[in-house]
């Protein structure tokens, strides 16, 4: 995707860093952000397959969506967000999991008492128009 500015309103693309260790659902979720981009170059996109990669790309430069996978083989996905909070993150998170819905409610609930701003938790495969309303929420936060 593009890092180029929209065109719309001179506005920046909203920045997205995707965490999880599985490469499909990596390129699922890519694929689903090209649909759903409001217009071209509306979003930066990044990939990590792992959280120390994700907290890498994170030490380069301030994202304002992380869309992260629960259950990863390196560091789970609640003490990735430990870890991000600790570094006074101040973009939105989504939650992923293939897990039941209490884990995800729990994780949400443990990932907002880190003081992170939670716009969805969601199962996995997240349907598109799902992803498409949590971006435009993204958006919305960052106007904010």
């Amino acid at each position: 995707m593009s890092t180029q500015e929209s065109s719309a309103a001179g506005a920046p693309p909203l920045r997205v860093l995707l965490l999880d260790d599985d490469p499909f659902m990596l390129s699922l979720l890519e694929d689903m952000l090209d649909d759903v981009s409001p217009q071209p170059g509306s979003l930066d996109v990044a990939s990590a397959p792992s959280a120390k990669a994700a907290l890498a790309l994170l030490a380069q430069g301030a994202r304002d969506l992380l869309v992260c996978d629960l259950s990863m083989p390196d560091m789970d996905g609640i003490e990735f967000l430990r870890l991000v909070a600790e570094t006074d993150y101040r973009g939105t998170v989504v939650l992923l999991s293939g897990m039941d819905a209490g884990v995800l409610r729990a994780a949400e609930r443990l990932a907002m008492a880190q003081g992170l701003t939670i716009l969805g938790a969601c199962k996995k495969p997240v349907a598109p128009a799902e992803l498409g309303d949590l971006v435009a929420l993204a958006m919305a936060h960052r106007r904010a």
